[in-house]
């Protein structure tokens, strides 16, 4: 069994705020499997399907952000998941809007949320879908940043599809492995243009 965790605080104010970048990709994940995340269990919602062959829960903690641990920790013991079946999905502002990053494994850096899973997991070992939703204007409040609201226009556009990115990185992880998801779906660095050369779109390709 799989276990897919988007991150997020629970609540109507919070809805698709940057900090709920992992809830709105996982709701876009769930819309392409025809599943609802609705059942409760161990301080989550969470949603049961087949992707491929594999069974997968989806999972949305409702203990807020910094308790994230809790609800993801509570569902790997109950279920028995094996830590390399784990997948969270989280927002991060040192990627800018519309990146998608797959990694194996790692620190949870400055996220909260992150924090919390590694700390009640005792291993950060387990793999991570970051979507970038960029950093806070020069002396802005970080907090008034990420529990802002993503402004429409070409912010909005480019995050959105980062949503969908990362929702067909989780189901190659299911399908196809960390490796082949981070190959297909890591999103390139736009390579600076030449003088007098329009700039090149970012695209997807090899693992970072």
């Amino acid at each position: 069994m799989y276990l897919i965790v988007g991150l997020g605080n629970p609540g109507q104010q919070y809805t698709h705020t940057r900090h709920n970048a992992g809830f709105d990709a996982l709701e876009e994940l769930a819309r392409g499997l025809n599943v609802s995340i609705t059942r409760k269990k161990e301080d989550a919602l969470i949603g049961e399907c087949y992707i491929g062959t594999e069974k997968t829960l989806l999972c949305m903690p409702q203990t807020f952000m910094n308790l994230s641990g809790h609800a993801v920790s509570g569902l790997m013991h109950y279920f028995r998941i094996p830590m390399e079946n784990l997948l969270v999905i989280y927002d991060d502002i040192d990627l800018p809007p519309g990146t998608v990053r797959i990694r194996k494994n790692g620190s949870a850096g400055t996220h909260n949320g992150m924090r919390s899973i590694v700390e009640q997991l005792g291993s950060d070992q387990f793999a991570r879908v970051r979507i970038g939703v960029g950093d806070r204007p020069a002396g802005g409040d970080l907090a008034a940043w990420v529990l802002g609201h993503i402004a429409d226009g070409e912010e909005r556009k480019l995050v959105e599809e980062s949503f969908r990115q990362a929702a067909l990185a989780c189901e190659c992880f299911v399908k196809e492995g960390v490796e082949t998801a981070m190959c297909k779906y890591n999103t390139k660095k736009k390579k600076k243009a030449k003088a007098g050369e329009a700039a090149p779109e970012a695209d997807s390709g090899a693992a970072e």
